[in-house]
């Protein structure tokens, strides 16, 4: 059984090693440019900050470990076509032939659903969240927010958000070989709302604002992921 898995397992390392590469080139590339994407980073978090606020660095290192995380967050998002290929790559060997033809749509349109997931958290959820989050209570006390949590908290949104609306793209790639059907959507439309709830609760702040900016469209998304799969594996008639 192990020698049958090597081919896989010699593949799967390939691929995971191409896509390491890729994204350490990345990675060096905005390392050298970290301070004008910072700065892209930070203005939903300038418009929200109150007059008398300003962001810091609360430790001697932050400032260079936020670099970091600056520059990987941006070297994934420049290599991800790159990654998404390797991907592709990786799932071929099990795929028909007119399937793996689908690499270069499958390529293009997971790159542009993760690009619009995370534009719509940049422009609409962290402005949101991180408004609610720094005027509350700010009456009381002077907020000085920590350069790298914003960070922190700002790539786990859009990369959670980018992630999270891929759900119409894998939703294709399912329903053309054959593992999905709209039926079967329907029928799991109950446990996913559950599920999506879940997942908004865990990848954005504790406030239901931001949670509802997720569920909301993640829902929305579920319902065209059926009609995607009732285009391209629509469920036999016998069985609705």
């Amino acid at each position: 059984m192990f020698e049958d898995l090597k081919p896989h397992l010699a593949e799967l390392r390939k691929r995971l090693v191409t896509s390491i590469i890729a994204v350490a080139i990345g990675f060096f590339i905005c390392f050298f440019f970290y301070e004008p994407i910072l700065e892209w980073m930070m203005v939903p978090a300038k418009e929200a900050l109150p007059a008398h606020s300003q962001m810091v660095a609360v430790e001697i290192q932050e400032t260079f470990f936020t670099a970091l995380k600056v520059a990987f967050f941006a070297g994934f998002i420049l290599t991800l076509p790159v990654v998404l290929w390797q991907l592709w790559l990786f799932l071929a060997p099990g795929l028909y032939d007119n399937e793996k033809k689908l690499i270069i749509p499958f390529v293009f349109f997971a790159t542009l659903m993760f690009l619009i997931g995370a534009s719509f958290a940049y422009y609409i959820v962290v402005p949101i969240g991180f408004d609610f989050l720094i005027n509350f209570g700010n009456t009381v006390v002077t907020v000085l927010p920590s350069i790298g949590m914003y960070v922190g908290f700002f790539t786990k949104l859009l990369i959670g958000f980018g992630v999270a609306f891929e759900m119409p793209v894998i939703t294709f790639f399912l329903a053309k070989i054959g593992l999905v059907d709209d039926r079967m959507l329907k029928d799991f439309f109950k446990y996913a709302i559950v599920l999506i709830f879940i997942l908004a609760s865990l990848l954005t702040p504790p406030d239901v604002i931001t949670q509802l900016l997720m569920a909301g469209p993640l829902t929305i998304l579920y319902g065209v992921s059926i009609y995607i799969a009732k285009v391209f594996n629509p469920a036999p008639k016998d069985e609705e």
